[in-house]
């Protein structure tokens, strides 16, 4: 994708220095800063302090992780022991543990001196499925928002989302926002309806940033509005990604996703999860049981980060004296959902997948 008319990835091989290079998505929309990420242990700082985010995004940034455990030291015990400190930092996001799941594997069997070399074609391998993937399933998500939404509709589509599943969330072109993208470069008058998406704002912060630096005409709402919205006829559509998704079709998102889906239910909106097929888990039986569900710091609900006067501050929103609990994810059960875009297709029922 583009920021001022130039291409950008979220995650990247630095050919000169042979590291990796990040954006900085904590200091967006304010600022557009890089990272360079020297080591595996600071490619899992990375991920924990949410450097980087986003089912896809992550699992690019453990493989490169990877990569950078192989050039710091080849031996395979210490790959593998770097591999389990970068598995531990986001346990919701299935892609994470893929990703490294395609590596150890195949270094493992590889001679010591060919390791290095390895690692980086295997992870510039599952950033590029990643990347193709997600414009994949632009495309046909578009044929969806064509076809079944628009339906020759002179008048602007409206929809829906949820955080952010746009490229930030991906190496590029994003999962939700992609079949967005393209209706809008194939000349549909389409609006998005962004949900600010506490505690950390993704919504706010990146998705928003996302459409405006695309020019996608957007309004910022609160959480809790969208029922109001699908209420009065005001949105067309729901679609959101996807940490991961269960064997029964069960998906784990952002946080208040469930709420979202509930509100469409009641209303007959269309309720649609786009993901590449690697955010799928089979091993995941029935995922509002199984799926875990990450615990953040309270701090996140405590507190908000803004601009004031040019500078970026945190600022406490709730008396001294309460606790705040911080459940990362929520899981909509497969009832609720319409549509899985995938780029393997598009699926009434997650038994396409199987």
């Amino acid at each position: 994708m583009q920021v001022d008319n130039k291409d950008y990835r979220t995650i990247w091989y630095n050919a000169d220095t042979k590291n990796i290079e990040v954006i900085d998505q904590r200091v967006l929309p304010f600022k557009f800063e890089i990272v360079e990420v020297k080591s595996a242990t600071e490619m899992s700082k990375i991920i924990l302090e949410m450097y980087v985010r986003g089912a896809g995004l992550i699992g690019a940034a453990a493989a490169w992780g990877i990569y950078l455990a192989a050039k710091e030291n080849s031996d395979i015990s210490f790959i593998e022991k770097s591999a389990k400190e970068l598995s531990e930092t986001r346990p919701t996001a299935v892609n994470l543990q893929a990703a490294i799941d395609v590596m150890i594997p195949e270094l493992r069997i590889a001679a010591k001196e060919d390791r290095l070399e390895l690692a980086k074609n295997l992870a510039q391998q599952i950033s590029d499925n990643d990347a193709n993937s997600c414009k994949r399933i632009g495309e046909l998500g578009y044929n969806y928002i064509e076809n079944k939404i628009a339906k020759g509709k002179k008048r602007r589509i409206n929809i829906l989302t949820h955080c952010n599943a746009g490229w930030l969330a991906f190496v590029d072109y994003g999962s939700a926002l992609a079949p967005i993208y393209e209706a809008y470069n194939n000349g549909m008058d389409i609006h998005v309806y962004v949900d600010e998406t506490r505690p950390r704002n993704q919504g706010a912060r990146l998705t928003a940033w996302e459409l405006g630096k695309h020019g996608i005409p957007h309004t910022l709402i609160a959480d809790n509005v969208g029922g109001h919205l699908m209420q009065h006829g005001m949105v067309d559509m729901v679609i959101v990604g996807a940490d991961r998704v269960a064997n029964n079709g069960d998906v784990a998102n952002k946080i208040g996703t469930y709420l979202k889906a509930l509100a469409a239910y009641d209303n007959n909106v269309p309720f649609v999860v786009a993901f590449p097929t690697t955010t799928f888990d089979a091993n995941i039986k029935n995922g509002v049981k199984d799926i875990p569900i990450e615990m953040r710091d309270g701090d996140e609900v405590l507190y908000m980060n803004g601009i004031s006067e040019k500078e970026e501050e945190s600022f406490r929103i709730a008396p001294e004296f309460t606790q705040a609990v911080n459940y990362g994810f929520d899981v909509t059960p497969s009832r609720l959902i319409s549509a899985y875009f995938t780029e393997k297709g598009i699926f009434e029922s997650v038994e396409g997948l199987l």
